[in-house]
């Protein structure tokens, strides 16, 4: 019995973390499509249209209807993250009577490989920034930092997200860029079993 409920347990929070990835996944599937319409709609208005000033107002129009969306979109992604930290926080709080189950890294000499991400440490990097939400920071702030640690579970899915900088909109919106990377990684092994591994990403970048 008791090792049938913590199969279950074990099977609801992977369940759980990756359903967090999916969600984040989801709203950008939405405002990509709307982005595909709009650009559809206004290209044949773009199209049809002879006069070129007339074109320059509906390009103008375009960008403005897009740095909307981008707003919007971004307001959805931050409903997103609260949702996603607040469910972790109840699933420690369920959790918290059992035996502790968050164990620290295995020692470098007992693991087969670490967590990594396809591509490798640049990638990953590179890809955080291209879905990091820019024109959420404010317009004073040149260089940023943050450092983010989260968990890479057994089926290469993260969890347990957090960014710690000086920066509080710096650090959502780099948590939420995590929860958007298209790959999963690489779990960390030993023995040739996956196991949960603690990772530390920082970020730096520059908004000069």
């Amino acid at each position: 019995m008791k090792k049938f409920f913590f199969f279950s347990l074990f099977f609801m929070l992977n369940f759980l973390f990756g359903q967090q990835n999916t969600e984040f996944k989801a709203v950008k599937s939405f405002f990509d499509y709307q982005r595909f319409m709009l650009n559809n709609e206004f290209k044949k208005k773009f199209d049809s249209e002879s006069d070129f000033a007339a074109k320059v107002n509906i390009k103008k129009d375009f960008s403005e209807f897009i740095r909307r969306i981008d707003s919007v979109q971004n307001s959805a992604l931050v409903g997103a993250l609260i949702k996603v930290k607040n469910r972790e926080d109840l699933e420690r709080l369920k959790v918290h009577p059992l035996p502790k189950v968050e164990v620290p890294n295995p020692k470098k000499y007992d693991l087969d490989q670490e967590a990594r991400y396809p591509g490798g440490f640049n990638n990953l990097r590179g890809q955080v920034a291209d879905l990091f939400y820019s024109d959420a920071v404010l317009a004073n702030q040149e260089l940023l930092k943050t450092s983010v640690e989260f968990v890479v579970e057994r089926d290469g899915s993260i969890s347990s997200v957090h960014a710690v900088g000086d920066n509080f909109t710096f650090n959502r919106q780099a948590e939420i860029a995590m929860y958007l990377l298209p790959e999963k990684f690489d779990p960390a092994l030993v023995n040739g079993t996956p196991v949960r591994y603690h990772f530390r990403l920082p970020l730096v970048m520059n908004f000069e």
